[in-house]
């Protein structure tokens, strides 16, 4: 079973490479999470890398307000912090036992942290123009993974009602779908084949 750690590593550098090539102009930008444009599904996704860095330690956190973090050098910073994301789960012992508010498997927690970095790096691409294929091996650990959570996803209002896709939909589209994203959504006004 491949660790946590390493395939935070395979997922952070492709998510790094998105927010890097987002135009501060698309700040504004409508994002696949209707309650988020892109400037402030950057603050989430920050939030949540810097959360989930606490929570592989075992430390509190706190999810309650999302700051603006969109200032100054924000994209040294967030590529900083998703360093740290996968330091913090390289600690030995980081992705075993329990953790957070929870008490769930640390693995779990893990995946959640994992799927949140690979699903918003696609939101966020989608967003702004740009391409985004997770690793495959990142894919082949958070399929089984968010299906297994969906059901308390969707009880706790983190995912939407499942999207239909056609037979033999890629495995991507797939998790997408099973988040309640449409893999095929554009900005409004642009063009292209998903």
């Amino acid at each position: 079973m491949t660790k946590i750690s390493e395939l935070l590593a395979m997922a952070v550098g492709p998510a790094v490479a998105v927010l890097d090539g987002i135009d501060d102009d698309g700040l504004d930008a409508p994002t696949p999470c209707a309650e988020y444009d892109v400037r402030a599904l950057i603050s989430h996704l920050f939030q949540v890398v810097v959360n989930f860095q606490a929570l592989a330690a075992r430390q509190e956190v706190d999810f309650g307000t999302t700051p603006d973090i969109v200032t100054g050098d924000w994209r040294a910073r967030f590529g900083e912090e998703a360093a740290g994301l996968v330091a913090a789960w390289a600690v030995p012992g980081a992705d075993e036992g329990t953790t957070g508010a929870m008490g769930l498997p640390a693995r779990t927690v893990g995946n959640m942290v994992l799927g949140d970095l690979t699903v918003h790096a696609w939101d966020l691409a989608r967003a702004t123009g740009q391409e985004f294929a997770p690793d495959r091996s990142v894919l082949d650990e958070i399929g089984p993974a968010l299906a297994a959570m969906a059901p308390m996803a969707r009880e706790a209002k983190v995912f939407g009602e499942p999207y239909p896709v056609p037979d033999g939909a890629s495995p991507f589209d797939e998790v997408l779908a099973l988040t309640g994203r449409d893999p095929g959504w554009r900005p409004p006004g642009a063009s292209g084949v998903s």
